[in-house]
């Protein structure tokens, strides 16, 4: 006998919630992998070992693997699988943890040491920098965003991977400003402030700062 109307969609509404929760990875290990993204990417090769075993384990999808190997150097690869993990449901975390086992242990140790840290009531990963609230809760403007694009680096990238931008905008940037890096990365920055509107804040760039080697008192000279 077919249920009700306001039977068929309550039992398709818990379908769908509990479809989100078999897919989704646990917050605490997104920010693990968010945090130390940029020294994984620095300390792992991912080619032979790593996502094979993803794929053998059914983490990653015959076309996440090709998508990964595309990627021309062993840091970008490392960075597309670490965009990719988050997507891959409550298993991708443990399941990559069991990747690293043979052949970066010290890598797997730090990243379980992370995780056993107990996280502190109201503390928030912006704390450190000596930034006014009102400051935070702003949206970056154009002097601010060519001040941060001065003082990054290589890890420009990362960041901006972290913020959102697709590799393919990414690359766009690099054509539209060949012999520039302040002008790739610039062009990177507005382009995330453009797509994210009132939410891109300082806040939330600084989120996606934390794992990068610039000091907290040159991001308080870049936001003053």
């Amino acid at each position: 006998m077919v249920g009700s109307f306001d039977e068929i969609y309550v039992c398709r509404h818990y379908v769908r919630l509990a479809s989100y929760f078999m897919t989704t990875m646990d917050p605490r290990h997104k920010e693990i992998l968010r945090k130390h993204r940029l020294d994984l990417s620095n300390q792992i090769l991912i080619d032979d070992t790593i996502v094979q075993f993803l794929y053998q384990e059914n983490i990653l999808t015959e076309s996440q693997v090709d998508e990964i190997q595309s990627q021309i150097g062993n840091k970008k690869k490392t960075l597309r699988l670490l965009d990719i993990l988050p997507t891959r449901g409550p298993l991708a975390f443990g399941t990559f943890l069991n990747s690293l086992e043979e052949e970066f242990p010290w890598v797997r140790d730090e990243l379980l040491q992370n995780l056993e840290q107990p996280n502190v009531p109201g503390q928030s990963p912006t704390d450190e920098w000596n930034i006014p609230e009102v400051t935070l809760r702003a949206v970056p403007s154009d002097r601010q965003l060519s001040r941060l694009a001065s003082r990054l680096g290589s890890e420009w990238e990362s960041v901006l991977l972290d913020l959102g931008l697709s590799t393919g905008a990414l690359y766009r940037c690099r054509a539209d400003h060949p012999l520039s890096l302040h002008g790739q990365v610039l062009a990177g920055l507005i382009q995330w402030r453009q797509r994210q509107g009132r939410s891109a804040t300082v806040h939330r760039l600084l989120q996606s700062l934390q794992s990068t080697d610039v000091h907290p008192s040159t991001l308080d000279e870049v936001f003053q």
